[in-house]
C-alpha cells in the first residue's frame, strides 16, 4: 500500500512532462510560413492585407453602416499582420497547451469542419464542464467591433482571453500561460520568427494575443455564390434562390434590417423574445455588460455567413434546423415570451406571417451565403508535442491530472 502513492505519482509526473515536451525525432525544424492566406496581398513591409471586390464601393465604407444593399462597402477591417504571425497563431490556435491541463484548445470550442464552432447546443470546457451559450463562428470577425454573445469584448485580444483565464473553459493563468510555453523550446524559435524584434527569448503575453488575433482575423468568408451574384455573375442563384433573397431583403420579412449585407449582421444586440430551454434560468446576456435593464435577454445579432454549417442555432443552441429559426420569427412577436416578463422585444421583430413557400425560399436563399473556400488547413501536429486529434487520450490525461 505505501508503494501505490509514490508510484501514481511518478504515473501522473511523467504523463505531465511528456505532453508539455516536444518529441525531437519525431518533428523536423519548422520555419513560419513566408506567404499571406488566400484573400491577401504581401506588401513591402511584410503585411498581408486583405483583397476584395466589396472594397471598391463607396456606400457602407469605414464604420458607416451602410444601406445592405448588394453593392455595399466592408466596414473597417483588422488587417497588417505577417505571414509568420499568422501562421504562428495557427500553431497556437491548435494547441491545447495553452489550457491549464493539455486538454483544450481554441480548436476545440471553434473547429473548421463545424464553421469554427462545435456543432454543441452549449459548449464543452475544461474537464467536460457544460457552458452556459453555445459557441459562436469566427469567421469574419477580422469586421467585428463587439464579440460574445453579450457583446462584452471590443477586440480580438480582448475576447480570447476570455476562455484562456476562465476556470470553466480553458482555464490557465498568466503565469501558468507563460511558463508552460516559454518551456518549449520550438514556440521560443518560432516567436523570435515572427516577432524579429524581440530583444530575448522569453515570451511574452501581448505576443501570444497578438498571434492568435493574426490567425483569427485571416478567417475571411467573401466568396460564396451570393457574393459572387452581388458582384455581377446572376447566374451564380438560380430562380428559388433569388426568390429567397427577395423576401430576405423585403420589408415583410425584415431579415436584412439586422442581418445586413454584406456581413450579414448588422453588429449590434437585440432582443428577439427568445425562451430559455426547459429548466433553464433566464440568461440576461448584453443587460450585464452594459449595466442596462432595458437590454435584458439582448445577444449580439449573429452573422449568417456560413450558417448552414453552425446548427444549432441561437446563444442556447434552440433550433437544430434554419427552417426551426425561421418559423420562430413568423410564430408572432414575442409568442414565447412568459406573461410575467417584460422584455424590449426589437421593433423589426413582428408578425411576418410568411407562407411554407417564402419561408423555404429564405433556407435556399442564405445557404448561398456558405464559403469556405479560404479555410486553413489544421496543423498535423504542434509545437507542444500535445495529440491535436486523439481526443481520448486528451480524456485520458484529464482524468488523471483532475
Amino acid at each position: 500500500m505505501r508503494l501505490i502513492v509514490p508510484i501514481a505519482v511518478a504515473v501522473i509526473a511523467i504523463l505531465s512532462w511528456h505532453w508539455k515536451r516536444i518529441p525531437e525525432k519525431k518533428y523536423p525544424e519548422l520555419s513560419l510560413c513566408s506567404t499571406c492566406p488566400p484573400g491577401f496581398e504581401l506588401t513591402d513591409d511584410n503585411q498581408c492585407k486583405l483583397r476584395t471586390p466589396y472594397q471598391q464601393y463607396e456606400s457602407g465604407k469605414g464604420d458607416d453602416a451602410g444601406v445592405g444593399g448588394l453593392k455595399s462597402a466592408l466596414p473597417k477591417v483588422r488587417d497588417g499582420f505577417t505571414p509568420q504571425q499568422i501562421d504562428l497563431g495557427r500553431y497556437l490556435f491548435f494547441d491545447p497547451v495553452l489550457s491549464k491541463n493539455g486538454t483544450v484548445s481554441c480548436a476545440t470550442c471553434h473547429n473548421p469542419d463545424k464553421g469554427f464552432s462545435d456543432g454543441l447546443k452549449t459548449s464543452v470546457g475544461i474537464n467536460h464542464t457544460n457552458l452556459k451559450r453555445a459557441a459562436p463562428s469566427l469567421w469574419n470577425v477580422a469586421f467585428y467591433k463587439k464579440l460574445f454573445w453579450d457583446a462584452r469584448a471590443t477586440s480580438l485580444e480582448d475576447q480570447m482571453t476570455g476562455p484562456l483565464y476562465s476556470a470553466d473553459e480553458m482555464g490557465t493563468s498568466h503565469k501558468q500561460l507563460l511558463e508552460t510555453i516559454n518551456q518549449i523550446e520550438l514556440y521560443q524559435v518560432l516567436f523570435q520568427q515572427a516577432f524579429p524584434s524581440k530583444r530575448n527569448k522569453q515570451i511574452e503575453l501581448q505576443e501570444i494575443y497578438t498571434a492568435i488575433a493574426a490567425f483569427e482575423s485571416s478567417l475571411i468568408s467573401l466568396n460564396s455564390r451570393y457574393d459572387q451574384y452581388a458582384h455581377g455573375y446572376h447566374q451564380a442563384l438560380n430562380k428559388q434562390e433569388i426568390e429567397g433573397l427577395n423576401i430576405f431583403r423585403s420589408f415583410v420579412a425584415r431579415c436584412a434590417e439586422c442581418h445586413t449585407p454584406p456581413l450579414f449582421t448588422n453588429q449590434q444586440v437585440a432582443i428577439i423574445g427568445l425562451a430559455e430551454p426547459e429548466g433553464k434560468p433566464r440568461d440576461v446576456g448584453a443587460e450585464k455588460t452594459f449595466n442596462d435593464s432595458t437590454l435584458r435577454a439582448a445577444f449580439k445579432v449573429p452573422s449568417l455567413r456560413n450558417i448552414d454549417r453552425t446548427a444549432p442555432y441561437t446563444h442556447s443552441g434552440r433550433f437544430n434546423t434554419l427552417r426551426q429559426m425561421i418559423e420562430f420569427y413568423t410564430m408572432g412577436r414575442g409568442h414565447e415570451v412568459k406573461a410575467n416578463e417584460h422584455l424590449r422585444i426589437h421593433w423589426h421583430i413582428w408578425e411576418p406571417n410568411l407562407t411554407s413557400n417564402e419561408m423555404d425560399r429564405l433556407v435556399d436563399f442564405v445557404k448561398t451565403l456558405t464559403d469556405e473556400s479560404f479555410k486553413p488547413r489544421s496543423p498535423d501536429w504542434v509545437p507542444s508535442g500535445i495529440s491535436i486529434n486523439k481526443f481520448s487520450e486528451r480524456k485520458y490525461i484529464s482524468s488523471i491530472q483532475k
